[in-house]
């Protein structure tokens, strides 16, 4: 044989088909749940896994079905979400990618619930495919509800030493109850600092742990969304003015200090404390991340079915590698821009975690050093809802009252005063709390009290 001879290359068919049964066992063997579908929902591949964990003997028997007859979810609350709120449906119709989206899977005709993470990756192919991986998640929810209690526990019974602490020292501040010197004074103001916001870190434990097992559930009422949120953004009209920022509220041109509001009706059915919540943190994140002569610009529109908010500022903006984590559990951006900034790393977080319980979806748009977006998207109810809910609504609260056609936002919502030259109230010593209430098994998380207050937003 001449050693000229050209060597003859492995069969590409054979080749093919040799790493087709790999892949084929892998994901027959593996634990996690994995169905390919159209872009129209309908499955086209399932591995033995989703079969089981859909209560199917075998894969055949799912394939060529609509997505939307299985994957049945409902809501922390025990709701079953119809359609348009269900995320992961919308986002195998839409071909948007969702990651981690941790649900109840209500399976069968027994109707069993079993918890689950659910993740969609969109293909760019001729097909629009869809890959849908989903895992249980049970074990992993009792372990984060023994952390959970645990938080939950600690954090109660440290809030009221450091109350204590931050009271006496407010006191000691007063010229009116004490007298000392300058050098003093700094050193009892930065302590002072120190103590709230310790104080302000339980308090944002609590606040989470709560929705996190399942001690605190939104509780809904029909409201006009463009008066809602502009009612809470106004609260923030004296820091904006304090940092020398332009502020627009839907409008094209900046509107500081003026009564203007948009003509757009948008109902949404929402948690109003929630909302105040969410638009607090997201506003004051907007405020402390954007130096002086910058810009803050909030609207609500309409989109269809959803409600979207967006919170957008010309701030120092949010890398690409953090954009993946800021709502995350105690994530906080490291540069030389946020170290100066205090925060406790659960705002967004918080955000997320509100805005996943009323049914909605939460994302942020950033470049470093070139502001950001933040964008809200909750369902949205025709005006027949709003005056049908209102009337449910009004009942539960004990009133016989008709609601009218005129665009309402929350009943009974505070209105924002700003005062001058007005002198807080002395803080006093806190007294002693009462001990926790045993928190109940962990829940899944499907994902406060209204302040007034421009400055209580939690940081980024």
């Amino acid at each position: 044989m001449s050693i000229f001879s050209r060597k003859k290359e492995p069969d590409t068919n054979a080749r093919e088909t040799a790493n087709n049964q790999l892949s084929e066992l892998a994901l027959s063997t593996i634990h996690d749940g994995v169905i390919i579908t159209g872009g129209t929902g309908i499955i086209h591949y399932a591995n033995p896994a989703a079969a089981t964990t859909l209560g199917y003997t075998t894969p055949s028997n799912i394939i060529n079905l609509d997505a939307s007859l299985l994957l049945k979810i409902e809501s922390k609350e025990g709701r079953e979400l119809p359609e348009n709120e269900n995320l992961l449906l919308q986002s195998i119709r839409t071909g948007q990618a969702l990651d981690n989206y941790k649900v109840c899977l209500i399976v069968g005709q027994a109707k069993k619930r079993i918890p689950v993470a659910f993740s969609v990756i969109p293909v760019k192919n001729s097909s629009n495919n869809r890959i849908i991986t989903f895992r249980n998640i049970t074990k992993e929810l009792a372990e984060e509800g023994e952390q959970t209690e645990f938080i939950s526990t600690a954090s109660h019974e440290m809030r009221t030493p450091v109350a204590s602490i931050e009271g006496y020292l407010s006191l000691a501040l007063n010229p009116q109850t004490a007298t000392i010197d300058e050098r003093a004074r700094t050193y009892l103001d930065s302590a002072h600092a120190a103590s709230q916001h310790l104080g302000k870190l339980f308090r944002d434990l609590l606040d989470v742990t709560k929705l996190d097992d399942g001690r605190l559930r939104p509780t809904f009422q029909p409201v006009e969304m463009v008066g809602l949120i502009k009612q809470i953004v106004d609260q923030f009209l004296p820091a904006i003015k304090k940092g020398n920022l332009t502020y627009q509220f839907g409008a094209s041109e900046p509107n500081v200090g003026t009564s203007r509001r948009l003509d757009q009706v948008i109902y949404g059915f929402v948690d109003v404390s929630f909302m105040h919540e969410i638009m607090d943190n997201l506003i004051d994140n907007a405020v402390k991340y954007t130096p002086a002569g910058g810009s803050i610009y909030v609207n609500v529109l309409g989109d269809g079915d959803r409600v979207l908010i967006n919170v957008t500022d010309t701030g120092i903006g949010i890398s690409a590698d953090d954009l993946t984590h800021i709502f995350q559990k105690f994530y906080r951006s490291d540069n030389s821009d946020t170290r100066t900034i205090g925060g406790t790393g659960l705002g967004l977080y918080l955000v997320k975690q509100r805005v996943e319980a009323m049914g909605g979806r939460v994302w942020a748009e950033s470049a470093f050093g070139e502001g950001s977006t933040f964008y809200v998207s909750l369902p949205r109810i025709t005006g027949e809802e709003y005056e049908k809910r209102m009337i449910a609504y009004n009942n539960s609260m004990g009133m016989n009252l008709n609601p009218t056609t005129k665009p309402a936002s929350s009943p009974q919502l505070p209105q924002v005063q700003v005062m001058q030259g007005a002198q807080p109230a002395q803080p006093q010593p806190a007294q002693p709390q009462p001990a926790p209430q045993p928190a109940p098994s962990p829940q899944l998380n499907l994902s406060q009290t209204t302040s007034n207050n421009i400055n209580g937003g939690t940081n980024q």
